[in-house]
């Protein structure tokens, strides 16, 4: 087994929930090629730290390879990862494109900013994906994501509709993956700080101001006034999403 030094409690947990996630859903097969869709925040780091670790660990060979599409907010922030894939030997894809420029312009008037430039970035994943004959597209999603995309799906469009642990795309030539599931933002963001990863803020002149945010701040109000709620709640949407996975193999 790969060694790191002695590892903080949150290194731990995510290298360990996410090892857990991995092996319980089959999310990973030898020979597998895994695009990491890698926007610069936070939880897209800490997978990218992570899965090089796992990559070490499992007891067959698979591949990585960095995605990243720069919205063009600031068409430099992305040399942290470059840099960082050239010191530790990871494949990647890093392109500047003007979908959020496009998504805050005039020649976006029915769609909300956030929809349009999250819609022109997964069209462009997928299609890198093809191009590199990748298996996987690994998303950074989090069981809070998992929360508040539930809670978003019920007050917009009043269906019950969660985020899939693993999903089949174009006839299961590539298979979506979200390798961070079982752990909590909180969690993520503390390993990040103790793996010094050169995580950037969002430029995006729409961050903390999208329908997302708001969810997230009223489950947050709710969650104040008993912890015990955020942790069921979160138990089971990921019991759901689990069973379904395992149901659906």
């Amino acid at each position: 087994m790969a060694r790191w030094g002695k590892l903080t409690y949150a290194q731990k947990q995510c290298l360990g929930a996410t090892g857990k996630l991995m092996q319980q859903t089959e999310m990973v097969y030898p020979g597998a090629r895994i695009g990491i869709a890698a926007s610069g925040g936070v939880d897209s780091w800490l997978m990218l730290k992570i899965l090089t670790m796992r990559q070490r660990i499992v007891p067959f060979p698979f591949e990585l390879m960095v995605l990243h599409v720069n919205p063009g907010f600031d068409p430099h922030n992305h040399a942290p990862l470059a840099a960082w894939l050239k010191e530790n030997g990871v494949a990647g894809h890093i392109e500047l494109t003007d979908h959020g420029l496009r998504a805050h312009s005039d020649e976006n008037q029915k769609k909300s900013a956030c929809f349009y430039c999250a819609h022109q970035r997964r069209k462009r994943l997928f299609e890198l994906c093809d191009q590199y004959k990748l298996t996987h597209l690994a998303m950074a999603h989090t069981a809070d994501d998992l929360m508040a995309t539930f809670f978003m799906n019920i007050f917009e469009t009043g269906k019950v509709h969660g985020m899939s642990i693993k999903e089949d795309f174009f006839g299961g030539v590539l298979q979506m993956i979200r390798p961070l599931m079982y752990l909590e933002k909180k969690t993520v963001i503390k390993a990040a700080k103790d793996f010094d990863l050169p995580v950037w803020q969002n430029p995006c002149p729409s961050a903390g101001k999208t329908r997302r945010t708001e969810t997230e701040d009223w489950l947050a109000e709710r969650f104040t006034r008993d912890k015990r709620i955020k942790s069921n709640v979160l138990k089971a949407l990921q019991r759901w999403q689990l069973d379904i996975t395992l149901n659906t193999k």
